[in-house]
């Protein structure tokens, strides 16, 4: 018997007792729309996590932080400078495994325009600062090089920036626009673009937020009432970034930084860093630019080791493995539906063994062998199998959905195919498998026997 045949077969079968099969397949269909389900939900954490992760300036993002001497060097600790833009130059100099660095001094600030006033804290910077931090401008220009080497009063700001200086403003362009940061002039030459997760996104293109209302391109979308509010009072993950202030280093060290004063004593400039930030080149290469960091460091730090690394590898892999235990208890719980299905086809296959007994023998009389037997039931029990997946596919859409309706967020299901495969490939060996032992049990059965039935 050909395997097109018994394909024409099983489907006769199944078509025969179409209400007995639907039952059947319903462990199928579930197990396969949850599995499914619970592979796109996962996907949805990872990739939430990840972009978080990629807009905050991804795990190639390093920071140079302070940390206590070793007990070994306490006596002699004063002799380094600390962190310091002769750090920065430093590592510049390894090209090869960092690809960008930037010395950080954080100032707190009051920025006035008109009427208008934001307090908070800028970033006076490298213009490297700008791509290790993944930010981009919407308006005007980024830092340049020339603005460093001239200390230029020039500042780039954020967008929620321009809410608070420029609330009326409805293009929030406000490049050319003069500003006073803690009593000095300042030119704004660039607006960066607006910045929101996911679930802000989402929640603001479903019309559940309609106080932030921009585009992925920056632009300001058309306010859909007259209640509409220029930025959200409701505090998200990119806040920060999206108040960002960022102004050449050498005109912070010149204007802010040139005189500081202990009590009536002027100690003279201070140079130090309050951060310092670089970017690697090859993640494959991450710990041997560490080690190359670090040699570099403790010449510029005069042998003293009072520096260590802030990473986001550990906290990468750490969401990575509490995804992957996620995965796997929402597996198991598919899977076990799975077999519960499966155990549904077995025992109606063997019903239907029972029922075709007569059948069988009279195939057995006129010439068909065991193997015939064996490969139609195992066909027919794999035909079960393939539209229960079909239809668990199905299933598992209107469940994302669902899903996605229900709570649009950064976690929001992402299907990719190769878990539709794999969901798919599960319902077919499952209905495989149900077949095998009511196939040998049929493929055993003695033509008389069988013809002397009923």
């Amino acid at each position: 018997m050909n395997l097109w045949l018994s394909l024409l077969v099983g489907f006769k079968e199944i078509w025969a007792h179409k209400f007995r099969s639907f039952l059947t397949m319903l462990g199928v269909i579930l197990g396969v729309a949850s599995l499914l389900s619970m592979f796109s939900l996962t996907a949805g954490m990872a990739h939430g996590v990840r972009e978080y992760i990629t807009q905050l300036g991804g795990i190639e993002l390093v920071g140079v932080i302070k940390q206590e001497v070793p007990v070994e060097q306490e006596y002699k600790w004063e002799i380094s400078p600390g962190r310091t833009v002769a750090d920065a130059e430093a590592i510049a100099k390894i090209p090869h495994l960092v690809s960008l660095v930037s010395p950080v001094v954080e100032l707190p600030i009051n920025i006035i325009a008109g009427p208008n006033n934001f307090r908070y804290e800028a970033q006076a910077v490298w213009p490297d600062y700008l791509p290790i931090n993944k930010h981009n401008v919407a308006f005007g220009r980024p830092l340049s090089w020339l603005d460093v080497e001239e200390a230029k009063h020039v500042c780039v700001v954020g967008r929620l920036v321009v809410d608070k200086l420029w609330p009326d403003r409805p293009d929030y362009n406000a490049v050319g626009e003069t500003v006073l940061i803690n009593q000095r002039p300042f030119t704004v030459v660039g607006i960066f673009e607006f910045y929101e997760s996911d679930r802000d996104k989402r929640r603001r293109e479903l019309g559940i937020d309609k106080a932030s209302a921009y585009s992925s391109s920056g632009n300001l979308r058309s306010p859909s009432s007259s209640s509409y509010s220029r930025s959200s009072s409701r505090y998200s993950s990119f806040t920060r970034k999206n108040s960002t202030v960022v102004m050449p280093i050498s005109t912070a060290f010149y204007e802010f930084k040139s005189a500081n004063v202990v009590g009536k004593e002027d100690q003279g400039p201070d140079y130090r860093l309050d951060r310092l930030i670089f970017q690697v080149a090859d993640i494959d290469r991450f710990k041997e630019t560490l080690d190359r960091v670090a040699d570099m460091l403790r010449v510029t730090h005069r042998g003293i080791d009072d520096f260590g690394f802030d990473t986001r590898e550990e906290w990468f892999e750490r969401n990575e493995e509490y995804i992957r235990n996620v995965r796997a208890s929402g597996g198991l719980i598919a899977g076990i539906s799975l077999l519960v299905g499966g155990i549904g086809i077995t025992n109606i296959m063997l019903a239907s063994i029972t029922e075709r007994i007569r059948e069988i023998g009279v195939r057995r009389a006129v010439g068909a062998k065991g193997r015939d037997i064996f490969i139609q039931i195992v066909v027919e029990s794999a035909v079960i199998g393939v539209i229960g997946g079909l239809l668990g596919l199905v299933a598992s859409l209107g469940v994302m959905k669902i899903l996605v309706a229900i709570s649009p967020g950064d976690n929001a299901p992402v299907l990719e195919f190769e878990n539709v495969v794999i969901s798919f490939s599960f319902a077919v060996i499952i209905g495989v498998v149900s077949g095998i032992y009511p196939a040998v049990k049929a493929a055993r059965i003695e033509p008389i026997e069988a013809l002397r039935y009923g």
